[in-house]
């Protein structure tokens, strides 16, 4: 199996953009605010497992576990949509993940 990597998942969301292209509309810096709302409203939906199952049952129900597991994949997708938005690369989230992870390893 193939490592999933953020450049496996722009991908992955660019052959959804092309299939449904025409249907939804193009990925570009103006959708960006639209594709963020929506995962913003993931984010709920996440949340409400959370709130609504509790820990436990995330980890140790398996059905439960997987919904959770889905709906955080539905944040990831929207997530790499504004990265697209943005014509964000996966060298340049890392480079900058890595900056930051530095000078948050260096506080307090």
């Amino acid at each position: 199996m193939e490592k999933m990597t953020f450049e496996t998942m722009q991908e992955m969301q660019r052959e959804l953009q092309e299939k449904y292209k025409g249907r939804w509309a193009e990925l570009s810096p103006e959708k960006a605010r639209q594709q963020l709302l929506w995962m913003y409203g993931e984010m709920g939906e996440v949340g409400d497992i959370m709130k609504k199952k509790g820990n436990e049952e995330i980890m140790h129900n398996d059905e439960v576990r997987a919904h959770f597991i889905e709906e955080m994949c539905d944040v990831m997708m929207y997530f790499n949509d504004v990265l697209l938005c943005y014509d964000i690369k996966p060298e340049e989230l890392e480079k900058i993940y890595l900056e930051k992870h530095r000078r948050n390893m260096g506080r307090w």
